[in-house]
C-alpha cells in the first residue's frame, strides 16, 4: 500500500497539440491495464496506438492523464461528437432514432478510461472522469463498454450511465459493445 503522503493525484490535462510527448507512456500503460487481452487481434498494443492516433485527430479532443508522486496511475480521454458522426453507424440493436442524431454540443464521447491495477479500487477512475466531464457543456456523455465486463458496466451504471444500444464499432476486429449515456445537464 502507498504511504498517504503519496496519493494525491495531480491532473494533467493534453490535447491533440500536446499528445506526442506522453503517447509512448499511454501506450505502455494501456499494455499494462491490458495485459490478459493482447492476443486479441481487437486490443492488440500497434492497434490501440492506431486508434489513440485517429481519436487525436477529433476536434476538440482532450485527455486527463493521472499521476501520484510523478508516477501515472492512469488517463482518460474523449472528444465531442459532431453532426454525422461515425459513433453511431454500427448500432446492431434498435433504438429511438433520436437518441443516435447529433448536433453540436449534444454529446462528449469518451473513448478510453484506464485505472493501472495497483492503482485500481482507489477511487482514481471516478476522478479522472469526474476532470474530464465536470466542465463540458454537452448534454450528455456516452461510451463503449465491453459486453462481458460486469465490473466496470456496474460501475457506470452507479455513476448514472444507462445502456442504450449495442454497437459494433468500425474498427477491424472490434466486437460487439454496449453504448451507455450519461446525461450531464438538462435544458
Amino acid at each position: 500500500m502507498e504511504p498517504a503522503e503519496k496519493t494525491e493525484l495531480t491532473l494533467r490535462r493534453y490535447d491533440s497539440a500536446s499528445l506526442g510527448e506522453i503517447f509512448e507512456r499511454l501506450v505502455d500503460i494501456y499494455a499494462e491495464v491490458y495485459a490478459d487481452h493482447l492476443d486479441d487481434p481487437f486490443f492488440a498494443v500497434d492497434r490501440f496506438a492506431e486508434r489513440l492516433r485517429a481519436h487525436a485527430h477529433a476536434p476538440g479532443y482532450e485527455l486527463v492523464l493521472g499521476e501520484v508522486a510523478s508516477e501515472p496511475v492512469g488517463y482518460i480521454y474523449g472528444y465531442p461528437l459532431g453532426p454525422g458522426s461515425r459513433w453511431w453507424q454500427g448500432v446492431t440493436t434498435p433504438v429511438d432514432p433520436d437518441l443516435l442524431t447529433e448536433h453540436a454540443g449534444r454529446t462528449f464521447a469518451i473513448c478510453e478510461l484506464m485505472v493501472r491495477p495497483a492503482w485500481q479500487g482507489k477511487g482514481f477512475a471516478r476522478r479522472l472522469h469526474d476532470a474530464l466531464l465536470g466542465k463540458r457543456r454537452e448534454e450528455r456523455a456516452t461510451l463503449l463498454v465491453e459486453q462481458d465486463n460486469e465490473h466496470a458496466r456496474g460501475i457506470y451504471e452507479r455513476w448514472g450511465y444507462r445502456k442504450i444500444a449495442e454497437v459494433r464499432p468500425s474498427w477491424p476486429d472490434a466486437p460487439t459493445l454496449d453504448a451507455l449515456i450519461l446525461p450531464l445537464r438538462t435544458g
